[in-house]
């Protein structure tokens, strides 16, 4: 096989085990090369920077930057990265976030095995990826959403991000951080997803981010 041919994949997710089953999935197959596997975004970001990668394959939760910034910033200094989401969340707020910011695959852990192999090999041929149970996922998000308007449908894309980083526990200045705004921009938003919402505490609002899928349960 010509090099040019050869799949060269980074993992990022926060259980070893995990990551050992893929890389076995992945180094029985001929053409596909670990290269790396990393235990959270930052470090994901950190061995793109000193190694060359064709996709990346993700969990969305990990400690410290999780999935969705990885996506982000990823997709943003890294464009010619093939980003392919590996997650147990079957949320369809999850698959559709992830897609938003960048993802160009999203296929769940429990699909690994028959799924994953195929999907690395679609991204990379710069074609989208979505396994057959996020395909029904998506489906069934977008007939409610037509069918029942949703809390956070008056909400922008960005105050959906600072919804989620504040229903996960971040403070102002670590979301502001994250997002590389100021720390007024971030109180601003909070102001104006309590005043959209009509909630009045960040336990109302992660009450209702939880309840709308946008985070996981504790």
């Amino acid at each position: 096989m010509n090099a040019e041919d050869r799949v060269r994949v980074m993992l990022a997710d926060d259980h070893s085990l995990v990551r050992t089953g893929v890389r076995r999935i992945l180094e029985a197959e001929p053409g596909l090369e670990v290269v790396a596997e990393v235990a959270d975004g930052a470090a994901a970001l950190e061995a793109l920077g000193t190694m060359e990668a064709d996709v990346l394959v993700l969990d969305l939760t990990m400690p410290g930057m999780d999935g969705f910034e990885l996506i982000r910033r990823a997709h943003a200094t890294h464009p010619a990265l093939k980003l392919l989401v590996l997650s147990m969340h079957a949320s369809p707020e999850y698959v559709s976030r992830a897609i938003e910011l960048g993802a160009d695959g999203y296929l769940f852990k429990d699909s690994a095995v028959a799924d994953l192999v195929a999907a690395i090999r679609t991204v990379r041929e710069n074609r989208v990826f979505y396994s057959a149970d996020v395909q029904r996922a998506l489906a069934e998000h977008v007939r409610g959403r037509d069918a029942t308007p949703r809390p956070t449908d008056v909400l922008s894309a960005r105050e959906l991000e600072v919804l989620r980083l504040v229903a996960l526990g971040l403070s102002t200045k670590e979301i502001a951080g994250r997002l590389e705004i100021s720390t007024r921009t971030v109180e601003t938003h909070r102001g104006n997803l309590m005043r959209k919402l009509g909630v009045h505490s960040v336990a109302l609002l992660t009450q209702l981010a939880m309840r709308e899928g946008l985070i996981g349960p504790p």
